[in-house]
């Protein structure tokens, strides 16, 4: 599926509700900006990592994540904007395949944060194939809402490295602002794994 064949989109604050009600072993890393909107907004969690001024990050937190939690399943969920900030993090992440590793592309075709501007996504960039051809194999796109039962499945088996590209409406949701304290954030986080803070 691209772009150019949709006929729906998926209601990004009930996609990421769900998908996160339906995966509550998982930890969760968001990209910066809407992602984490989302992702608080569903509840706040203290297996709830929000990235903060670290565009194209989210990716490279969550495979150092999964590696260092193998048995924990490793959601990433970020935006196409900050995806195509940290690009070259898929050849990484399909270099070493962790099987407890999902990431969930949010793709409005638009940069979000710095006034819906087009995003590549939007122009011709297909993230699937991108993630394919750096070698993830179960790389896919959705449209729907409902297909985030499917995808919790898939994160709680730990079916190994997956790569999903959820196309939403560029719309913008009003703002449910998480913590911005990042040593708060990060020690909660390391709590939650049984981690002294540092």
């Amino acid at each position: 599926m691209n772009r150019k064949q949709l006929t729906a989109r998926a209601d990004r604050r009930a996609f990421v509700a769900q998908l996160i009600a339906a995966t509550p072993e998982a930890l969760i890393v968001s990209g910066l900006g809407s992602a984490s909107y989302d992702v608080f907004a569903s509840g706040d969690r203290d297996k709830n990592y929000y990235l903060w001024g670290a565009m194209g990050g989210a990716t490279s937190l969550g495979l150092g994540l999964a590696l260092a939690q193998p048995d924990k399943p490793v959601v990433v969920i970020t935006g196409d904007g900050e995806q195509l900030m940290g690009i070259g993090s898929l050849a990484t992440i399909a270099a070493k395949q962790p099987s407890n590793l999902t990431i969930v592309v949010l793709d409005n075709g638009h940069f979000g944060e710095t006034g819906m501007q087009q995003s590549h996504s939007s122009l011709g960039t297909d993230l699937v194939a991108v993630a394919k051809g750096f070698g993830i194999a179960d790389a896919f796109s959705v449209d729907s809402t409902a297909a985030s039962a499917e995808i919790a499945q898939g994160i709680n088996a730990r079916r190994g490295t997956r790569f999903v590209q959820v196309f939403i409406a560029a719309d913008e949701p009003e703002r449910a602002l998480p913590p911005r304290d990042g040593p708060y954030i990060k020690n909660r986080f390391r709590a939650a794994l049984g981690l002294k803070p540092f």
